[in-house]
């Protein structure tokens, strides 16, 4: 997340658009309350369920705190920052914010990979839900938690609170990197770690579903009308009603998740397409000139 500037301290001898500004307050507030709201309500409707806690509830219930943790952790120190313009605030925090709010993204997005994995071995491999499918799903939430805390640790040792130009004796959050390459790189990790094979993974892992459930239910209709051919002379209503049942009942959590992956892609698509442009295109400019 990148930084402009304003004329709103007298000291402070960069500026922004404050009509800019706004806009993007105002974005950040609608995205924090409907991400809290959204979240929370997900939350309290798995808590109340009476049914048994499935292993999508599971996944579910984590994929939401990681979304919180964004929320929390992400948008609303952005949000902050967008209203005080200059980051205010010691060091430590500085690197603490910036570990955080990377942190947060991929910790939702490989929670979203885990669950969809879930979803392809539970109908690819059916056989290996039965073995410790409990404990296999702890094992890859707490492997993503792990993971996500690891991947963000660069952010302590790139960010820092520091002058925004030598000299300034302005200071702000930033990030410092190897010239001429190392921003490029820092995108591009970035970019390819929380997006591009993400997405490369449940892209798979989808074609893989499709495939097995268009065989599942190929397969099973041409049994069905089989048996009823020979038993009697045509197909039964209930044989019939059968296979649509079982296809509903694989299709449905299937069809949840993908709309989740859809809804990420659609959102995050446009931001990292941006990003890479900036570092990759030589004639880029953010304010157009």
């Amino acid at each position: 997340m990148s930084n402009t500037s304003h004329p709103v301290n007298s000291t402070d001898p960069f500026g922004r658009d404050e009509e800019v500004a706004k806009i993007e307050i105002a974005v950040l507030s609608v995205t924090f309350v409907v991400a809290v709201i959204g979240n929370c309500s997900v939350l309290v409707a798995i808590h109340n369920t009476k049914k048994k806690t499935s292993r999508m509830h599971l996944f579910i219930k984590h994929l939401s705190l990681a979304d919180l943790v964004v929320a929390f952790f992400q948008v609303l120190p952005q949000l902050c920052w967008e209203i005080t313009f200059r980051f205010y605030g010691p060091d430590f925090l500085c690197r603490i914010v910036k570990h955080l709010q990377v942190m947060g993204m991929f910790a939702s997005t490989y929670m979203m990979v885990m669950m969809t994995l879930d979803r392809y071995i539970a109908i690819c491999h059916p056989l290996k839900t039965l073995q410790q499918s409990t404990r296999r799903s702890h094992i890859m939430i707490a492997g993503t938690w792990i993971s996500s805390l690891l991947l963000s640790t660069p952010q302590y040792f790139i960010f820092s609170l520091s002058e925004i130009q030598n000299g300034s004796e302005v200071y702000d959050c930033w990030g410092h990197f190897i010239q001429p390459w190392g921003v490029r790189a820092y995108i591009t990790w970035i970019t390819a770690g929380i997006f591009l094979i993400p997405v490369i993974i449940l892209m798979t892992s989808y074609g893989f579903i499709c495939h097995s459930i268009r065989m599942n239910i190929r397969y099973k209709t041409k049994k069905t009308t089989t048996d009823g051919a020979h038993k009697n002379g045509l197909i039964g209503k209930s044989s019939v009603s059968s296979v649509t049942t079982i296809s509903r009942a694989k299709l449905r959590t299937v069809k949840m998740t993908f709309v989740i992956v859809l809804a990420y892609i659609i959102c995050w698509a446009p931001f990292f397409t941006v990003q890479m442009w900036s570092v990759w295109d030589k004639n880029f400019s953010w304010d157009g000139e």
